[in-house]
């Protein structure tokens, strides 16, 4: 198993917050024989008729070499996980989870609209100070 994000308690804490049960730490899938590990896993109830919400989070901390680097291997992880989970349990969305200040400080604008329009990533933007979600971006 990955050793874990320097955030992941901290985004745990928050989804808790934002009212999401934690159904998996860490959500695992499988890859032929490679073992995938996602780093949270999370529902939520909307109504007894529509079901439940569910989401798989992977956490970043973007503390590397560079934004650029960081952000290539997060792009890549994304991309791979997103099409497994889409073969392992369709229903679920996964998010890209950046602490707040490291998002509106380090990335630029295009970096910004790489990710959310170009790439579809859809991105949880946490404040690591409150241990609180500040904006969903999809």
């Amino acid at each position: 198993m990955p050793a874990r994000d320097k955030f992941h308690d901290i985004v745990k804490k928050a989804l808790v917050k934002d009212g999401w049960t934690i159904t998996h730490d860490p959500y695992s899938m499988k890859l032929g024989s490679a073992d995938l590990f996602v780093d949270l896993g999370a529902e939520k109830l909307i109504a007894a008729e529509k079901g439940n919400d569910k989401i798989a989070v992977e956490v970043k901390s973007f503390l590397g070499r560079s934004i650029i680097a960081e952000t290539q291997d997060a792009i890549g992880q994304f991309i791979m996980y997103q099409e497994v989970m889409s073969e392992f349990e369709a229903n679920r969305t996964l998010y890209l989870a950046i602490e707040e200040e490291v998002f509106d400080n380090e990335f630029s604008d295009a970096l910004k609209t790489l990710l959310l329009e170009k790439l579809a990533i859809k991105l949880l933007i946490f404040r690591a100070s409150e241990e609180g979600i500040v904006k969903w971006l999809t």
